[in-house]
């Protein structure tokens, strides 16, 4: 009887284990499949964190990469700008050298403008004459005194009239006035074939022989330093106008004499014209 007992008692005690354990086990196994879930949901946010972490690096090595590239940028623009202010700068400079170049040509230009009309000035002063056929102007930068060779020669002569030496007269003081001065004596003539003889061939010969006439009673009646002189020939060659008629081939026909001062000169009648007009 007491083994019988005994044995309903182990069976009773096994049985209340066994449900025990049963019950243990479907907690556990509960818990495992919520742990297992919160490791598949832990896995899954960290291959995501993984996945943006592998972006965010990329991104920061395109970041990196591309502020590389803009620092590089920036110093090759500070060098392109520091360059391009160097060469404004140049250029800058290059301007006021050609505007500085500029206003002293056109400072020049008006000197020589106020000089050669000081010195024609001087000369209409000096001269004295209002015969329409001594004319004194400037031409080409040049100052000159044309005589007609009407009042000068004969048709066809070189030889220097008297009413031709009281002009000379005055011609010859302007120049022993002014010792620096050079004088160019120019003959012209018409254009007109010269009858050639034994002394004179053409034009040529009768337009030097003319300023050769005029330079020997410069120098010889009238006291002029031959230093001072330059007897030339143009012949027919330089006409001031057409040859088509009598009155344009005695226009044609003059003397030139060109007066060729030094610059300190220039300026020194500048300075006296500016004072009379004060």
């Amino acid at each position: 009887m007491k083994k019988i007992i005994l044995a309903l008692s182990v069976v009773a005690l096994l049985s209340t284990t066994s449900c025990g354990t049963k019950k243990k086990i479907a907690a556990l196994e509960s818990k495992n499949k919520e742990i297992q879930d919160l490791l598949n949901s832990a896995t899954v946010k960290l291959n995501t964190c993984l996945t943006e972490k592998e972006a965010m690096s990329s991104q920061m090595e395109f970041l990196k990469k591309n502020n590389s590239d803009l620092i590089n940028n920036m110093g090759n623009m500070t060098t392109l700008s520091t360059k391009g202010a160097q060469n404004i700068e140049k250029a800058l400079e290059t301007i006021k050298e050609k505007d500085l170049k500029i206003t002293r040509m056109q400072d020049a230009l008006t000197k020589k403008d106020s000089v050669t009309l000081a010195l024609v000035t001087s000369l209409k002063s000096s001269v004295g004459i209002s015969d329409p056929d001594i004319e004194i102007n400037v031409e080409k930068g040049v100052v000159f005194i044309s005589i007609a060779d009407k009042l000068l020669f004969k048709s066809g002569s070189y030889l220097v009239s008297d009413r031709a030496k009281e002009v000379l007269a005055k011609v010859a003081k302007v120049i022993n006035d002014k010792p620096t001065f050079e004088c160019m004596v120019e003959g012209h003539t018409d254009n007109v074939p010269f009858t050639g003889n034994a002394i004179l061939i053409d034009n040529w010969d009768l337009s030097v022989k003319r300023s050769t006439a005029i330079v020997r009673v410069l120098t010889k009646d009238l006291k002029v330093n031959p230093a001072q002189l330059i007897a030339a020939g143009r012949g027919e060659f330089i006409p001031l106008v057409p040859n088509s008629s009598v009155e344009n081939r005695a226009t044609n026909r003059r003397t030139r004499i060109v007066i060729l001062p030094k610059i300190d000169e220039f300026y020194d009648m500048i300075e006296k014209e500016m004072k009379k007009q004060k």
